[in-house]
């Protein structure tokens, strides 16, 4: 049960309080350290330094915790810092527990990023959330010098984020090149059909879905019947 708020730790001004009731009295948790009982992490904010920190620290922190379990990533993030996002991402290759991800709301450029990179046949979106992906974006200024290190660390991160988009895919590099060369909308069964996803969610918990051969998920035909 819902019994207050209290100041939130992880971005947001108030977070609720979950009491549970026990034989030995009552206990209190914040919302975010109840789902971490239940392997959950919460990824719904812009990617910063201190976010990735966050999740970076739960993740790690769950598969020490049992390697043998899933951990599920819910990401709602409009994106934002590539290096604080390709820490979160090398935690996912680096830790032993499949991590799954799945995009409620909105999965956009670093957010979007981070939902394909789940583990194949993990990846998912609910049935209304939207996923964008595109170039990094970046600026520079100062002298000539300048400049010129600063584009081609853009153009590196831009070489790098494509190529494993691709190999998350499925599709060919050129494509990947065209497609984040502007803002690129998808539905979640236009994510199915690209391989950003595995599949549209439609039970409550992706490791029921999983039990039943997962064919309680969308595939991209019967959402757009």
């Amino acid at each position: 049960m819902v019994k207050g708020e209290q100041p939130d730790v992880r971005g947001s001004d108030f977070v609720p309080v979950v009491v549970e009731t026990s034989g030995r009295g009552e206990r209190s948790f914040d919302v975010f350290s109840r789902l971490l009982r239940e392997r959950i992490v919460f990824l719904g904010t812009g990617v910063d330094d201190r976010i990735s920190n966050l999740v970076v620290s739960q993740l790690l922190f769950l598969d020490a915790e049992d390697p043998e379990k899933d951990i599920f990533l819910y990401i709602n993030s409009p994106g934002g810092s590539v290096s604080a996002g390709m820490a979160i991402y090398d935690t996912m290759q680096h830790v032993r527990a499949d991590v799954s991800t799945i995009c409620m709301g909105l999965a956009a450029s670093m957010g979007a990023f981070l939902l394909s990179s789940g583990a194949k046949g993990k990846r998912y979106a609910l049935p209304n959330a939207r996923i964008m992906i595109h170039q990094p974006l970046g600026g520079a200024r100062g002298q000539a010098i300048d400049i010129e290190i600063q584009a081609k660390e853009i153009l590196y991160i831009k070489d790098t984020l494509n190529r494993l988009l691709a190999e998350q895919t499925g599709q060919p590099l050129d494509k990947i090149e065209r497609d984040t060369d502007r803002d690129f909308f998808m539905s979640p069964a236009e994510a199915v059909d690209y391989g950003l996803i595995d599949a549209v969610l439609t039970t409550h918990r992706p490791e029921l879905q999983l039990a039943n051969g997962t064919q309680d998920a969308q595939n991209p035909e019967s959402e757009h019947a």
